[in-house]
């Protein structure tokens, strides 16, 4: 018997995910399901509904109420599974390829459905495409330590993704192929600075201070890890560093990263807060 995306064996008359009409209300439940974190639980205090949270590390944050019907329909579909307990409704490989395909354009969909495509600011050049699953980022985010928890914390792989994007608006890294945008008459262009856009001058006024910031013990490997996007093993061998060592480096530079950038690892706050009523 034919096998879905999920691993599951398609039964006779039943379609695959990938061609299955949802409904509005599932549509939506599926892609709030695809946000980091994201579970759906059965409503406490109402039957037939279902509460979607996100978040993690201690923090949760609600992201709507659906109908029980629509996470049924994810289920059916092999779009979302509930673990065994009953009580959260997670989103399956195959409904992250669906989501995946439904985010690009055209003939780029079923590309995106085994690639982990994302569209990148380009700074002047406009969006870029980027396959998420070759960022090292990316990967120290999904993998766990021994405790269980992330290699990689959000607020450092914000940070590191936001000096990726200041350096690729200041034109720092190498454009892939040739740029068809910009012709040139005499096949020249701007040299110096000063024949640049205020826009490229401003990124790369942020990268200077970023990586000053971090400080040139740690600076080159920003630009390695977070520019090229050079794996951890390559680092080492190209740095004759010890095995499994550029992890525990990436993790100091990308933290004094995110402290310049202001990204705080926890929310802080009171415990309890008190209500507020504002009546019009």
């Amino acid at each position: 018997m034919p096998v879905n995306a999920s691993g599951r064996v398609n039964r006779p008359g039943r379609p695959p995910s990938a061609s299955v009409a949802l409904p509005a209300e599932a549509a939506r439940l599926l892609t709030r399901l695809g946000e980091a974190g994201a579970y759906a639980r059965p409503d406490p205090l109402a039957e037939e509904a279902l509460l979607v949270r996100r978040g993690g590390d201690g923090i949760s944050v609600g992201s709507g109420r659906f109908a029980a019907a629509s996470g049924r329909c994810l289920a059916a579909a092999d779009l979302a599974a509930w673990n065994d307990a009953g009580t959260q409704l997670t989103i399956t490989a195959a409904g992250r390829a669906r989501l995946r395909r439904q985010a690009m354009p055209g003939a780029l969909a079923y590309a995106a459905q085994h690639h982990d495509l994302t569209l990148v600011d380009g700074g002047a050049d406009g969006p870029t495409l980027r396959n998420a699953a070759e960022n090292p980022l990316a990967w120290m985010v999904r993998r766990r330590d021994r405790d269980g928890a992330p290699l990689l914390d959000p607020a450092s792989f914000e940070a590191g993704e936001r000096l990726r994007r200041d350096m690729t608006a200041a034109a720092l890294l190498p454009r892939m192929g040739s740029d068809f945008g910009a012709p040139r008459v005499d096949g020249g262009g701007p040299r110096d600075p000063a024949g640049a856009a205020d826009h490229v001058i401003a990124a790369r006024q942020r990268v200077r201070g970023a990586l000053d910031a971090v400080g040139s013990d740690l600076s080159g490997l920003l630009i390695d890890l977070c520019g090229f996007l050079k794996g951890l093993e390559r680092i080492e061998v190209e740095r004759r560093w010890p095995a499994r060592s550029a992890k525990v480096v990436a993790r100091i530079a990308l933290g004094r990263l995110a402290e310049h950038y202001g990204l705080e690892r926890e929310a802080t706050g009171p415990e309890r807060g008190r209500l507020r009523l504002w009546r019009g």
